[in-house]
């Protein structure tokens, strides 16, 4: 917590709007739309993954429909997918932002297109605080008629080419204020659209999907999906440290970069004018130049009660997913098996990442000397 919030949850309760619906809901829903640069209908709900449910339903996706989605992402960022009954078709990483490869998905579309089985969305997904290349996305999603859903999750307080926000692309975005992201709410989410008429759609179908009358009346089903007033009072007040946050995360990963830079480790590239919050610090280690392996370093780092994680594990290797369609070369596999996010948490103080990096550089120069005793 910021310490910012508390007066906010103050006035939630001296309102007495606890449930979803309150000024806290609407001022945040404001506030996001403010930072994002205006001219965008946000919607405040109960997870990131209550938000891409509703912007897929919106969307008009259902059984017999496909989604294209990145590989590389977050359960949470595919499983709506198959709440629909729609199937997933898994796309590869570009190496030049490790986020979806556009020029892959540009030669299935076009093959698509022929074949006259083109999806009904397509949902890439914003990686660990970078933005997809939204331009050809966009281009892409018109030219084909398919509509575009962002999984920009990862990403609030980035930013793409020319000041673009991340969380502003496609049809819908949608933005996740769990507890491990940049900015939280303890808990909630966010679909972001340009579209008035899917936020007043999102709005109706989260809140049960009640009919206009006196009494409970339902023509469709719904969700219990609103954000509570009282988590939205939290994001009032992390709102007012975001920036802050992002600058502090994209520090710590400059000195990372410093510190670790040598032949074998390769840090998550930032392609020329985009700005990544550097939600996490993202590297992958080529053990055969460095002699240590990505779970030598987790395990180093683990030995002394530092968590680190290796990066997702691509959807199209997931025993729920077996046998899916996927496109690419693989580059999305090899950095699962050499992927490493370090600690990276905004409160994160210079002595505990010089803790970090002392673990890391020890077991790199151990493995230097034994490699020269070896030569």
């Amino acid at each position: 917590m910021s310490g910012l919030e508390a007066s906010h949850v103050a006035e939630a309760f001296a309102s007495n709007f606890v449930a979803p619906v309150g000024p806290q809901l609407d001022a945040f829903e404001h506030a996001v739309n403010d930072y994002l640069g205006g001219g965008l209908h946000c919607v405040g709900l109960s997870s990131g993954s209550a938000s891409l449910h509703l912007a897929l339903r919106i969307a008009g996706v259902g059984p017999s429909d496909e989604v294209w989605i990145s590989s590389m992402t977050f359960a949470g960022g595919i499983f709506p997918v198959n709440y629909l009954g729609a199937t997933p078709r898994f796309f590869d990483l570009s190496p030049q932002s490790w986020t979806i490869d556009t020029a892959i998905l540009a030669e299935e579309l076009a093959r698509a297109n022929h074949e006259n089985r083109l999806p009904k969305a397509i949902l890439p997904t914003d990686l660990y605080g970078q933005s997809v290349d939204l331009d050809a996305l966009e281009r892409l999603a018109t030219k084909y008629g398919v509509r575009l859903i962002v999984d920009s999750a990862e990403s609030l307080g980035s930013e793409y080419g020319r000041g673009r926000k991340a969380g502003t692309g496609g049809d819908a975005a949608i933005l996740s204020f769990n507890g491990n992201k940049i900015i939280t709410t303890s808990g909630g989410g966010m679909l972001v659209t340009r579209h008035r008429d899917w936020a007043t759609k999102a709005r109706f179908l989260a809140t049960q999907a009640r009919d206009e009358a006196p009494h409970y009346e339902h023509s469709t089903y719904g969700y219990n999906y609103r954000l509570s007033n009282i988590c939205a009072a939290i994001g009032l007040g992390q709102m007012r440290v975001l920036d802050e946050r992002a600058n502090r995360r994209r520090a710590i990963f400059a000195r990372y970069r410093t510190a670790l830079s040598r032949p074998g480790i390769v840090f998550m590239p930032e392609p020329k004018g985009y700005r990544s919050s550097r939600w996490l610090t993202v590297i992958s280690i080529d053990p055969d130049i460095t002699g240590v392996s990505r779970e030598d370093v987790r395990l180093k780092l683990l030995d002394h009660s530092i968590e680190a994680r290796p990066v997702w594990k691509p959807m199209h290797l997931q025993p729920l997913y077996a046998g899916s369609n996927y496109h690419g070369v693989g580059f999305d596999e090899r950095l699962f098996e050499t992927g490493l996010c370090l600690p990276s948490g905004s409160d994160m103080s210079d002595l505990q990442q010089d803790e970090v990096l002392f673990h890391i550089c020890a077991l790199f120069d151990d493995s230097s000397q034994m490699n020269g005793d070896l030569g």
